[in-house]
């Protein structure tokens, strides 16, 4: 039950963490923090985090008044940042929104609702496309996260989740912080994609409770011209794939690739066969929506198998039958532990968040 149906529902303070590093993305900033102080439900504070960008840092502090603006002085990328903006928050919940998002007015509302129940670590939203040009013709909505949004076969309904994307969501102050947050040498830099939330995710889960993801608290994503190419989109798929298979080799192959096997045998196969169709009743880029299908899960497929080789030094047949791997935590479990909470896990791995 999202807030936005239930009124009465006590919201807890929540402090908002915004981090930037790119001067090209100044509106989008603006736009962002703009929505945040929009919102429904109350904010405690916002954190706008500067990635070792000294100019834009002195613009943030002199545009953005009511926020407070700090540098990122720890290591540079996407985690380093959210780690330093969580430091200076005061709120019992976190929550980060990318700068180049913009939350709907409920966005909060319908997250923060959920932290009535004792068990739940974490809560993520939908994340709805903002294209600056309209959509490829061949694009296929199967690869949403391939450019940054929420893809075709994601649960319309509130359940629970192996993880969450760190665009959007809100997670407790006490569980972020037992964690150690997000891993500083496992993220996003530059090219380098990691899914350093689905990390943080697994390990928040491991001992603590449940992940949810709540559709109703959605916000927008801005998808600039460059990233409508066919050329970016196989790119961005061998990227993932190699994050992918970090993950695998960092927190257990069976575990960190539960939902993307879901994803592979079940939204894809009919994403096709929906293209298909399209093309069969007079839809001539319906063949082509089918055929990049095809072509982005190899080349995703082709980008894990290669990072897999590179963290292991192993081939990776053979491997993805064994989930005894164990799940890299602030400490060791003991043996009853592990498969108690493994079990947990497979119990809500079957519902695909974030994907190869």
């Amino acid at each position: 039950m999202s807030a936005v149906a239930n009124s009465r529902i006590r919201l807890p303070a929540v402090s908002v963490v915004i981090a930037a590093f790119a001067d090209d993305r100044w509106n989008q900033l603006g736009d962002a923090i703009q929505s945040v102080r929009s919102q429904t439900a109350p904010v405690l504070e916002m954190v706008v985090v500067i990635d070792h960008n000294p100019g834009l840092l002195a613009r943030a502090r002199r545009e953005f008044t009511d926020c407070t603006v700090i540098a990122n002085t720890g290591a540079r990328g996407a985690s380093g940042a959210r780690n330093a903006g969580a430091a200076a928050c005061q709120g019992e919940i976190i929550a980060f929104l990318d700068d180049d998002a913009r939350s709907s007015e409920h966005w909060l509302a319908a997250l923060l609702c959920h932290f009535s129940r004792a068990d739940i670590v974490g809560v993520g939203g939908r994340i709805d496309p903002l294209w600056s040009v309209s959509r490829p013709r061949w694009f296929p909505v199967e690869f949403g996260w391939a450019v940054g949004f929420s893809y075709q076969g994601m649960p319309e309904q509130t359940q629970p989740v192996r993880n969450v994307w760190a665009g959007n969501m809100a997670i407790r102050s006490s569980v972020f912080a037992a964690t150690g947050g997000f891993r500083e040498d496992f993220g996003k830099v530059g090219d380098v994609a990691r899914p350093e939330d689905t990390d943080l995710c697994l390990r928040a889960a491991s001992e603590r409770g449940v992940w949810l993801y709540e559709p109703t608290g959605n916000v927008g994503h801005w998808i600039p011209r460059q990233r409508a190419t066919f050329r970016y989109f196989t790119r961005r798929c061998c990227h993932e794939g190699q994050g992918k298979a970090a993950l695998a080799a960092l927190d257990g192959a069976w575990e960190s690739t539960a939902a993307e096997r879901n994803y592979t045998y079940r939204i894809l196969p009919s994403g096709v066969l929906r293209g298909l169709r399209d093309a069969a009743g007079g839809d001539v880029w319906g063949a082509a929506r089918a055929a990049s299908i095809a072509v982005g899960f190899a080349t995703t497929a082709a980008g894990f198998a290669a990072g897999w080789l590179s963290a292991t030094g192993l081939p990776l047949l053979g491997r993805l039958h064994r989930h005894s791997a164990r799940v890299i935590g602030p400490a060791d479990r003991a043996p009853a532990q592990k498969s108690t909470q493994a079990a947990k896990r497979a119990v809500i791995a079957s519902a695909p968040v974030r994907v190869p």
